[in-house]
C-alpha cells in the first residue's frame, strides 16, 4: 500500500514532468521568429509546413531545447552528488576544476595559438568546428585524472575538496597568463565562450553528448544507497559495508562524464547545479537520494528550459548569455531557499 507521503511525491514527478513538457513545447514556439502554436505541432508531427519554419523548429530550436535539458539534468545530479561527498551545501559539479581544466583547453586553443602558432593553429585549423569541443575534453580529461589520482591516496574528502579547488585556481592563473599575451580578438572569443550557449549543439554533436552524459546519469544513479549512506558519514557508510573510496571515485568519474561534457560542449553554467539541489529538499523535504536524484534531474531541466525561453527575448534578434539568465533568475531562488530555512545546515540535509 503506498503511503500518503508516497502519493505526495508521485504527485509531484507527474505534475513536473508536464510542466516540462510544456516548457519544451514553448520553447519550440518562442524565439527571434514567431511560429504559431499549431504550426510548432504540425512540424512535430513530420509535417512541411514552411521551409524556413522546418529548418529552424528542428535543426535549431529542437536540439537547443533538449541540450537544455540534458544541461539542467546533468548539472543538477552532479551538484548533489558534490554536496553530498564534501558535505557541503556550497558545492557544485565544478568544485574539482573539472569546468576550469575545460576553460584551460579552450583558452590554449584560441589564445594560443598566436604563442605557438605551428601547433596549436595547425590543430585548429585541422580540427574545425570541433576544435574547442576536442580542447574542452582534453583540458577536462587532464584535471580529471589528476583528482582521480589524487583521491586514490588521500582517503579525507575535504582535502581532495582543498585539491580540486587549487587545480582551479592553478588553471585559471594560466588562462589569466593566456589572456596578458594575446590579442584583444582571441580574448573576446575566449570571453564569448565562457557566457556558456545551448544554441551551438547540432544534431551531429548531440550524438556524442547525449550517450555520454546519459552514461553519467546512469552511473550517478546507481550510487544512490552509497550516497544515502554518506550522509549519516562516512564512518557511518564503512560500517554498513559501503566503500568510500569506491564511491568517491566513482562520484568523480560520473562528475567527469557529465559536467566536463556538457561544458565541453556548451562552455561552463553557473548556478544550476549549486542550486537545483536546495530546491529539490525545499520541495519533496527529504535528503533520501531515492527521491533527490529524480526530482533535480526534472526541476533542472525545467530552470534551464526557463531560463532558455527567457534568454531568448522573444520577439527580439538579440540573444541573452545563458550564464546570465540562469544567475538572474536562480540567484534570488537560492536565497530565498535558504533563508527560510533555519540554518544553511537544514537546506542541505533536509
Amino acid at each position: 500500500m503506498v503511503s500518503q507521503k508516497g502519493k505526495i511525491v508521485s504527485i509531484l514527478f507527474g505534475g513536473l514532468s508536464l510542466i516540462i513538457i510544456t516548457l519544451l513545447l514553448l520553447d519550440l514556439i518562442f524565439g527571434s521568429v514567431n511560429i504559431p502554436f499549431e504550426k510548432v505541432f504540425a512540424i512535430l508531427a513530420g509535417n512541411e509546413v514552411k521551409t524556413s519554419w522546418n529548418y529552424i523548429v528542428l535543426n535549431f530550436r529542437l536540439p537547443k531545447a533538449l541540450t537544455a535539458i540534458f544541461v539542467g539534468a546533468g548539472l543538477s545530479v552532479t551538484g548533489l552528488m558534490m554536496q553530498t561527498l564534501f558535505r557541503n551545501p556550497l558545492a557544485g559539479p565544478f568544485v574539482l576544476g573539472i569546468s576550469s581544466g575545460a576553460s584551460l583547453g579552450v583558452a590554449l586553443m584560441v589564445m594560443a595559438s598566436a604563442i605557438v602558432p605551428a601547433f596549436f593553429g595547425v590543430v585548429s585549423a585541422f580540427l574545425g568546428n570541433w576544435a574547442l569541443v576536442v580542447a574542452a575534453v582534453a583540458g577536462a580529461s587532464l584535471v580529471f585524472l589528476l583528482v582521480a589520482l589524487a583521491s586514490i591516496r588521500i582517503s579525507d574528502s575535504v582535502s581532495l575538496l582543498i585539491i580540486g579547488i587549487m587545480f582551479g585556481s592553478i588553471t585559471g592563473a594560466i588562462v589569466n597568463i593566456l589572456q596578458y599575451f594575446s590579442e584583444p580578438e582571441q580574448i573576446q572569443s575566449f570571453i564569448v565562450w565562457t557566457f556558456g550557449s545551448l544554441a551551438g549543439v547540432t544534431w551531429v554533436e548531440m550524438q556524442v553528448m547525449g550517450p555520454i552524459v546519459f552514461a553519467g546519469l546512469i552511473l550517478a544513479f546507481f550510487l544512490i544507497k552509497p550516497m544515502d549512506a554518506l550522509l549519516l558519514g562516512e564512518n557511518y557508510a564503512r560500517g554498513v559495508g559501503i566503500s568510500v573510496n569506491k564511491t568517491r571515485i566513482a562520484v568523480i568519474i560520473s562528475t567527469a562524464l557529465i559536467a566536463g561534457t556538457l561544458t565541453a560542449f556548451t562552455g561552463p553554467i553557473a548556478f544550476v547545479g549549486v542550486a537545483v539541489p536546495h530546491i529539490a529538499r525545499s520541495i519533496f523535504r527529504t535528503a533520501s537520494h531515492k527521491v533527490l536524484m529524480p526530482a533535480v534531474v526534472l526541476i533542472g531541466a525545467a530552470i534551464m528550459l526557463i531560463c532558455d525561453i527567457f534568454s531568448q527575448l522573444p520577439g527580439n534578434q538579440n540573444t541573452l548569455p545563458i550564464n546570465s539568465v540562469t544567475a538572474l533568475f536562480g540567484g534570488p531562488v537560492v536565497i530565498w531557499v535558504i533563508m527560510r530555512s533555519r540554518n544553511v545546515k537544514a537546506s542541505f540535509g533536509g
